[in-house]
């Protein structure tokens, strides 16, 4: 894998899709995770975990596909809840401050287990 490629893999269960990526989620590709998280939605599937221990970066732009899922999901009784983000993916999360303590906008998860049983 390259230093700028991003790879997503769906699993798709009963109650829970689970979204993991891998890679470098910037400008040039969060467009494929935005699809990837709509296409789920479009499945008719609004509970979704999203595995982010394999990215070593995010920008803003995959910031707001992130939460223009979770608002999407909201509206249909769903959420999207976070797993394992990586230690940088982490502090970018808390530095945009979405996920602090007060009133985090994303739940976060230790692992993919904690966070589909969470639903």
């Amino acid at each position: 894998m390259s230093d700028t490629s991003l790879s997503i893999d769906v699993n798709s269960m009963k109650r829970v899709s689970t979204v993991t990526a891998a890679g470098r989620i910037d400008s040039s590709n969060a467009t494929e995770l935005d699809g990837a998280l709509k296409q789920v939605m479009n499945d008719g599937k609004y509970n979704i975990v999203v595995n982010l221990s394999g990215v070593n970066y995010m920008s803003s732009a995959g910031l707001r596909a992130l939460v223009s899922a979770l608002r999407e999901c909201k509206k249909h009784r769903g959420d999207v809840r976070l797993s394992a983000p990586s230690e940088r993916v982490a502090e970018v999360l808390d530095l945009a401050g979405l996920t602090v303590a007060d009133a985090p906008l994303f739940q976060v998860y230790s692992d993919d287990t904690a966070a589909v049983g969470s639903f």
